[in-house]
């Protein structure tokens, strides 16, 4: 019998985009966010991911130590918390991306995975960290990951995490698949103009590079006061042979769903076989440079 997982992504805008109240905007994107977490329950989703930080704006368009006050603890923190209590209720999985306080000073761009019955399973720091124009100021924010590339054993498949930036660095897409994930989820938050035409370029290069599914999720809308241009949402999902097989809507809020045939995974590396192929003993250059 076929392992098949009903995957779901949630893309979304700004709740309050016009208002510069921390507390306010942080309620009501959470509040939005439990709205479509509900849709995508009843459309059968096993497995749910929101998008990178979902419960604010993409702050680091600016750097102000003010948003240093919405970080949390994690798993200690009220938002996993809450995460937790869904996940149980809806019976699904969830991949939470939040801004972490790992003590007074130091912050994570930090992703939550939480079982089925509400069991916080563990968590994925965010390791390349962009500092660039136009207002990606990540770097005033964020202390680069230090947990390495796990992998989450789950009832609906293995479950790894890469957030946005990742992306664009094949070595950590690697240690995933080496470590055994069958979905990888990238929560991101990028704007047009920028990299939009390495969106579907580099991470179904990922899913053929290493035979497993990716989903690959975007907000959508601008953001006052800053600006920087438009998140253009196109959320989807890649098989392992780098076909885009769902695709979201560019402009608006939205429950991206697939179903994915895990056993396709070992049909695909029955055909291409990469990893037996490797030659890990002659890349030993790569981690002096």
């Amino acid at each position: 019998m076929p392992r098949i997982t009903r995957a779901a992504l949630i893309q979304a805008s700004n709740a309050l985009p016009d208002s510069t109240d921390l507390v306010a905007i942080k309620a009501a994107m959470i509040e939005k966010h439990v709205g479509l977490i509900a849709e995508a329950a009843e459309r059968g989703a096993n497995v749910c991911c929101l998008q990178e930080i979902f419960y604010g704006p993409y702050f680091c368009a600016e750097q102000d130590p003010k948003w240093y006050r919405t970080a949390e603890q994690v798993p200690d923190g009220p938002t996993i918390r809450l995460m937790q209590e869904l996940a149980k209720k809806h019976a699904m999985v969830m991949i939470v991306p939040v801004y972490e306080e790992a003590m007074t000073g130091v912050y994570y761009n930090t992703a939550a995975v939480i079982d089925e019955t509400g069991k916080y399973l563990g968590k994925y720091r965010k390791h390349h960290i962009p500092h660039c124009q136009p207002g990606f100021w990540e770097k005033f924010y964020f202390t680069p990951g230090d947990l390495g590339y796990p992998v989450f054993e789950t009832k609906y498949g293995k479950i790894g995490v890469y957030i946005c930036y990742d992306r664009h660095f094949p070595e950590g897409a690697r240690e995933l698949g080496l470590n055994g994930a069958e979905i990888v989820f990238n929560p991101s938050a990028t704007v047009a103009g920028l990299s939009e035409y390495l969106w579907k370029l580099e991470q179904p290069a990922h899913a053929v590079a290493n035979q497993y599914f990716v989903a690959a999720i975007n907000r959508v809308g601008t953001e006052a006061p800053w600006n920087i241009g438009e998140f253009y949402g196109q959320s989807y999902f890649c098989d392992p042979r780098g076909q885009i097989v769902v695709e979201g809507s560019r402009d608006k809020d939205e429950v991206i769903i697939a179903d994915l045939d895990l056993d396709l995974i070992q049909t695909v590396r029955d055909t291409w076989q990469f990893y037996r192929d490797r030659r890990p003993e002659s890349y030993e250059g790569i981690a002096s440079w």
